[in-house]
């Protein structure tokens, strides 16, 4: 039997409810997603920097050259935000390691597989974030 066999006859596993939560299978499927995740956003960040070296010309219009510089400060924002994603990646990465993946920072209660299938870099349960999202519009509007 091939490879591509095999991998055509596993279908693709997604966590339920149903397992038991952080088991081995959930936290390898998550390990996984975090690293793919944080592979597409260095692989980005290597095609930025390459971008950016060759988009090195000048315009000689003002339109072109502030549309030009404008799109560098645009994609240079972002790729900031993706370094400060890579952060919380590895953090959650670690808490894989140490067996505090899945749980939430505040209450010790699990997050629950669909919000960390959907974000896996939560730390906090549903309720503890929209508890935490209230107390800074209250501060907020202060």
């Amino acid at each position: 039997m091939t490879t591509a066999t095999v991998l055509a006859d596993k279908p693709e596993y997604r966590p339920s409810e149903d397992e038991a939560f952080m088991n081995e299978r959930q936290l390898e499927y998550f390990k996984q997603k975090l690293l793919d995740w944080k592979e597409d956003i260095l692989r980005e960040s290597r095609e930025t920097l390459v971008h950016l070296q060759a988009e090195t010309e000048n315009h000689p219009d003002l339109a072109d050259r502030a549309t030009s510089e404008t799109d560098r400060a645009l994609e240079l924002r972002t790729r900031d935000r993706q370094r400060k994603l890579i952060s919380k990646i590895d953090e959650a990465l670690r808490r894989i390691e140490d067996g505090s993946y899945g749980y939430c920072e505040e209450t010790g209660e699990p997050i629950g597989v669909a919000r960390l299938d959907a974000r896996p870099i939560a730390t906090l349960s549903l309720e503890a974030q929209e508890r935490h999202e209230r107390r800074e519009r209250v501060h907020r509007d202060d």
